[in-house]
């Protein structure tokens, strides 16, 4: 279970999972607080805990603390702002091929490169385990799309020298929230069926 940043003094407060999930929305405003190392590595400790297919995990993360990098990657763009006040920006990234030998090959036979067929569904649950667990941290973020939108896949991947093979799904600024918006309540048995639709 994650534990909260807290006063000094006090010993941190720890919240549940189902109090995370609920208390978990976008935020789109940042202090400018640059995250540590610690906040960091558990963010994405939380991210590699992501559900995937056949344990391939094809989740790959970009780190920038860097404000010159960070500036660069909305040039006059609505997003812009929430990037260069974020205390870092991760951009998570999926693996779209391995390199595999064939099955029943035999000794010396080279590797052939196969589709992961789930590397999107993979990198979407890492990227929410990343949203809630900057929740649980008293931190800030909002996933920012990236895939599938052809313009914007093309442009961060030269941007941050990205390999074809792997494919930016979405950006997440992270940080202090200068903002405290309410969480949405989203429940609406409507949108449920029972045992057929």
């Amino acid at each position: 279970m994650m534990t909260t940043a807290c006063c000094k003094n006090e010993a941190p407060k720890e919240k549940g999972a189902l109090e995370v999930i609920k208390a978990r929305t976008s935020i789109r405003s940042f202090t400018g607080e640059k995250l540590t190392e610690e906040q960091i590595n558990t963010l994405l400790d939380a991210a590699m805990a992501a559900p995937t297919a056949v344990d391939i995990r094809p989740w790959r993360f970009i780190v920038i603390t860097d404000d010159e990098i960070k500036a660069g990657l909305y040039q006059g763009e609505v997003h812009k702002k929430m990037v260069t006040t974020a205390g870092a920006v991760i951009v998570v990234c999926g693996e779209t091929t391995r390199m595999v030998k064939p099955h029943d090959a035999e000794e010396g036979v080279e590797m052939v490169e196969r589709p992961n067929k789930y590397w999107f569904e993979d990198c979407s649950a890492a990227t929410e385990n990343l949203l809630l667990a900057a929740t649980a941290l008293d931190l800030g973020a909002v996933w920012l799309s990236c895939y599938p939108t052809e313009r914007i896949v093309e442009r961060i991947r030269a941007y941050l020298d990205i390999p074809a093979n792997v494919t930016p799904l979405a950006i997440v600024p992270v940080g202090v929230p200068a903002e405290q918006p309410e969480p949405k309540d989203k429940w609406n048995p409507d949108n449920i069926h029972y045992d057929r639709w």
